[in-house]
């Protein structure tokens, strides 16, 4: 491998996977090579842009490119949505956190919200390879949110969808499904749950009533994913844990939930007020 790679951090490929979501291919073979399920990174697309992290939904180590999905949402997630095939990410740095432990446990049940179907995708393929069954619930507000669909329903022997909206699917939330599963019998020795902090907290007292061993990937705010800025803290157990070198997956069972609300809103309002110049600044 080269020690100067011309091509680092550019992107190979880009598809528009829903309204709003994104999936980009970037070539980056050192984090490709390392990278493991459940990890992420930290990108800063534009020079002056702010860094956000990005769970790793796959990785081609033969072609040396790391795959992303994201929701333009806010001002960052948007300036990366503006670049193209072709361009390069300013900075692209990781892989960092913990890999999710990923073993025979039997049957497992991933439980997503939204973009949580791009947290989960690769642990799913993982968990397969394992030989685990693995059997999943997807959901969205409405059916043109529901993204890789295809892509898991491929890889579980169940794959459940629901939406806010009843446009796909079943209509209402991913936890009434969880909900009717468990009580017609069903048995799971693992639940994996990803998305709003609201649904993983239901998800959590769903399966802690049903003594289901359950891992919540967490999205606290992140800065420099390095453990140094202190943003990303967490409370575990009763513990304080930095999600971005002891997580981002944690015991669900654990996890203080409300908190975690708080902080990923804390900055809300800031947030609104970044993406109005951002949006202005387009159209002047």
């Amino acid at each position: 491998m080269k020690l100067i790679d011309d091509n680092l951090n550019r992107i190979i490929e880009k598809e528009a996977l829903a309204e709003s979501v994104t999936k980009m291919l970037i070539h980056h073979p050192f984090i490709a090579q390392s990278a493991k399920p459940g990890q992420f990174v930290i990108v800063v697309p534009q020079p002056e842009s702010e860094r956000i992290p990005l769970t790793l939904a796959g990785v081609d180590r033969e072609n040396g490119s790391v795959t992303v999905i994201f929701q333009e949402v806010g001002t960052t997630t948007k300036k990366l949505g503006a670049l193209k095939t072709g361009d390069k990410v300013t900075h692209l740095v990781g892989p960092l956190g913990k890999p999710v432990e990923i073993e025979k446990y039997g049957r497992v049940i991933l439980i997503t919200g939204g973009v949580g179907s791009a947290f989960v995708y690769w642990m799913a393929q993982a968990f397969a390879e394992k030989g685990n069954q693995v059997w999943a619930i997807m959901g969205a507000r409405t059916a043109n949110l529901i993204i890789l669909e295809k892509e898991i329903s491929s890889i579980c022997e169940k794959l459940f969808i629901t939406t806010d909206d009843g446009s796909k699917g079943v209509k209402g939330f991913v936890t009434d499904v969880l909900k009717q599963i468990l009580a017609s019998g069903e048995k799971f020795d693992l639940a994996l749950c990803a998305g709003p902090v609201p649904m993983m907290k239901k998800v959590a007292e769903i399966t802690r009533d049903a003594s289901i061993k359950t891992i919540a990937s967490l999205n606290p705010l992140m800065v420099d994913g390095t453990g140094m800025c202190g943003g990303c803290r967490v409370t575990v157990g009763g513990k304080v844990k930095f999600a971005c070198v002891e997580g981002p997956d944690f015991d669900a069972h654990q996890v203080d939930f409300d908190e975690l609300m708080k902080r990923v809103n804390f900055y809300r309002k800031h947030e609104e007020c970044s993406l109005d110049r951002y949006l202005k600044s387009l159209k002047s």
